[in-house]
């Protein structure tokens, strides 16, 4: 009885400290003041059937955007072998650029939307062997052709590369020696840009991709659906981003970190254009637009970028409702 009493105490005890320490970890103060970026998507744009050059100079003049998260999709840029494509990429960054916006352009095979990884016919049925030798020459072509853009200011590789559970259907394996050698190679190519690595925050450790990059992003995402349970919330507080950046600020230093993907907008297993419209504002409405905002006010990352202005372009555009267009426009507005 004694022995399990005594135990009893030191379970107690245990708990006690992990307690405090995670107190200790979510102390801090939230920002003063947020800057608001988007992540833009082309191939989803085209997906929606938007004309994305609109969409994209709509986002930049009418919501104001002024820091952007562009992805060089390796389907979009080398749709044949070798035959490089840059046409969409060149417009984007000229536009920003001649607005005097900063971008995050992120390099690799793994970016961001579905299928996560984004692999051209002609290389998909490569070995993987074969497949790294592509990507590389990918990166150096991106990579080489925009370093001087005086736009980006960060290279992102790959996209929460160590996030694998909705992954490895379409990307295989994570390889984490090559993530390691994509990297290199940019940091070689361009040593004047540090790299920016992203990991879910939901989901991901943080710990991976915090050490590997110079610069941090999450993902965060409270909206969640699956065919079993229907729609879900997330139970995690803003103090949980909290606490995990600061345990991560202990075990590998001071790293500027911020919030990559805002999602808001609705989680479906299907295209959004074959949803219809009423089931799309189940998932996401207005009132949890304005909630999700909040949150993340409360996390402490000053700099966001939202996930879904692609989607309040289409319903803008296509059904005749702005309101999302309208309060995204809001947010942007505090940035000037």
């Amino acid at each position: 009885m004694k022995i399990l009493q005594k135990l009893g105490y030191y379970i107690f005890f245990i708990l006690v400290i992990f307690l405090v320490i995670l107190l200790f970890l979510s102390i801090g103060k939230d920002p003063q003041n947020i800057t608001y970026g988007i992540s833009f998507n082309t191939p989803y744009a085209k997906e929606l059937g938007l004309d994305w050059k609109k969409a994209y100079i709509e986002i930049l003049d009418d919501l104001g955007v002024r820091h952007l998260r562009l992805a060089s999709h390796w389907t979009m840029v080398e749709p044949k072998k070798d035959n490089f494509n840059f046409s969409e990429l060149d417009f984007q960054l000229l536009e920003a650029e001649k607005r005097d916006a900063k971008v995050v352009l992120a390099v690799g095979r793994r970016l961001p939307r579905w299928p996560e990884c984004h692999v051209p016919e002609w290389a998909d049925k490569l070995s993987w062997e074969e497949q790294k030798l592509e990507i590389k020459e990918l990166i150096s072509a991106v990579v080489n052709r925009y370093k001087e853009n005086s736009s980006i200011i960060y290279w992102q590789v790959e996209n929460e590369p160590f996030l694998t559970v909705f992954a490895k259907e379409n990307c295989g394996d994570f390889d984490e020696e090559f993530l390691v050698e994509e990297i290199e190679l940019v940091k070689k190519l361009d040593p004047t840009r540090e790299i920016l690595v992203t990991d879910s925050g939901n989901l991901g450790s943080w710990g991976g991709a915090y050490n590997q990059g110079d610069v941090f992003g999450t993902s965060l995402y409270i909206y969640f659906w699956n065919e079993e349970v229907g729609q879900f919330k997330s139970i995690l507080p803003p103090s949980y981003y909290r606490m995990k950046k600061n345990l991560m600020y202990l075990l590998y230093g001071d790293k500027p970190s911020f919030i990559i993907e805002l999602s808001v907008e609705p989680w479906l297993p299907q295209p959004i254009k074959d949803t219809p419209v009423d089931i799309q504002f189940e998932r996401m409405d207005i009132k949890k637009f304005e909630e999700i905002i909040n949150f993340a006010k409360r996390t402490p990352f000053d700099t966001q970028y939202l996930w879904g202005a692609e989607w309040w372009y289409w319903l803008k555009e296509k059904h005749g409702e702005e309101r999302f267009w309208l309060k995204a426009k809001e947010l942007y507005s505090e940035n000037k």
